[in-house]
């Protein structure tokens, strides 16, 4: 059984907001990545995201960006499920503008080995998506930093 997971919902704010907070490194920084973010998510580039709560800038290749519409970025497995750092999952976003003015989010991520460190992991990132969703929208919506402080 091959781990992944989606996670989707909705932020009221118009598309090209939400999918520039999340391809803008300046703004990625407010609400997610807590250590700061380096690089604008742009189709073939190599970012940094940095963590208070996995201190240490992880490598962030980016594979596709379609503006207001869908990011794809590659970066590698947690350590426990691939010490070799080899293995590589794929997050794919979809940012889909809806009637009522609200943007949909979709996050999906694949590709974890089938190990029981492949589902930690995966079980894992699927929290911290789920955070990052949670966290843009609360920035977007109401302009707080939800991430800031509940990891460490």
């Amino acid at each position: 059984m091959a781990y992944e997971f989606t996670v989707t919902g909705r932020i009221s704010r118009p598309v090209h907001e939400v999918f520039e907070a999340v391809a803008d490194p300046g703004q990625l920084s407010e609400f997610f990545t807590t250590g700061g973010a380096k690089g604008r998510l742009e189709t073939g580039a190599t970012v940094t995201w940095d963590f208070h709560d996995f201190p240490g800038a992880f490598p962030v290749r980016v594979v596709e960006v379609v503006p207001d519409e869908k990011i794809v970025l590659r970066w590698g497995a947690a350590p426990d499920d691939d010490p070799a750092g080899t293995c590589e999952t794929t997050v794919t976003m979809r940012f889909e503008a809806l009637e009522d003015g609200r943007t949909l989010v979709s996050i999906h991520e694949a590709g974890w080995r089938e190990t029981p460190a492949g589902q930690k992991a995966s079980y894992g990132n699927c929290e911290g998506w789920t955070g990052m969703f949670f966290a843009m929208k609360g920035w977007l919506e109401h302009g707080l930093h939800l991430r800031h402080g509940t990891y460490i």
